[in-house]
């Protein structure tokens, strides 16, 4: 066999070779279409919080359990209630996927000064008695905000009485090893609150907790 008759057998079998993968071999698709994976799963720093029940709060209470967390406070006007009543409206729904874990749904508040225990708890039973709501110190919440791939900040001085805090608005998926895996962000749209929509957080949630 010469180097021309090689060559078009191996352009033969190449040819072939791409038919076979794209008309019979199964298509390998990531069927999410608005989670944003992080390339690898993100280990969270320890952290030591207090929720709503004022029981201690650790990297274990997320072990076992898909987590959708937000990151938020009580007194936020717009976002944080809008958000939970996102996630209220889809709760139902979720606890029926078929899955080995439960999912639980988090709010982190990073606003200790006026988010006691008590307050978290009428804010979080206000949406849906089995949420958890949860805070602790800045230097607890810092690096885990962080890690969770997320930011807030202390916009205006906390001496006034209706201070404000910037925060994310997405909602991060935290797989049951405690890790950090990826993020629904909401789409920004002049005039539109940035809301993580609930409906496309169920519709990527089965193949999530699935894999």
């Amino acid at each position: 066999m010469n180097k021309l008759q090689a060559g078009l057998v191996a352009l033969v079998a190449l040819v072939i070779g791409v038919f076979v993968s794209i008309n019979i071999a199964p298509p390998t698709v990531d069927e999410t279409q608005h989670i944003r994976m992080y390339p690898e799963p993100r280990a969270l720093p320890d952290f030591q919080l207090i929720d709503q029940n004022s029981q201690a709060f650790t990297s274990s209470a997320l072990l076992n359990h898909w987590s959708l967390l937000f990151v938020g406070y009580t007194s936020c006007p717009d976002i944080c209630p809008t958000t939970l009543a996102e996630l209220k409206a889809i709760y139902p729904q979720l606890q029926q996927i078929p899955a080995e874990f439960p999912v639980q749904v988090i709010l982190l508040s990073i606003d200790p000064k006026r988010d006691t225990p008590q307050r978290l708890h009428d804010y979080i039973n206000f949406f849906n008695p089995e949420f958890k709501a949860v805070s602790g110190e800045h230097a607890q919440l810092f690096p885990l905000v962080r890690a969770l791939g997320m930011m807030y900040s202390m916009s205006e001085s906390t001496d006034k009485p209706d201070y404000l805090v910037d925060h994310s608005s997405s909602v991060v998926l935290i797989n049951p090893k405690a890790q950090v895996i990826g993020r629904f962000k909401p789409d920004f749209e002049v005039g539109k609150l940035p809301i993580s929509e609930g409906q496309k957080i169920l519709a990527d949630m089965p193949t999530l907790i699935g894999k």
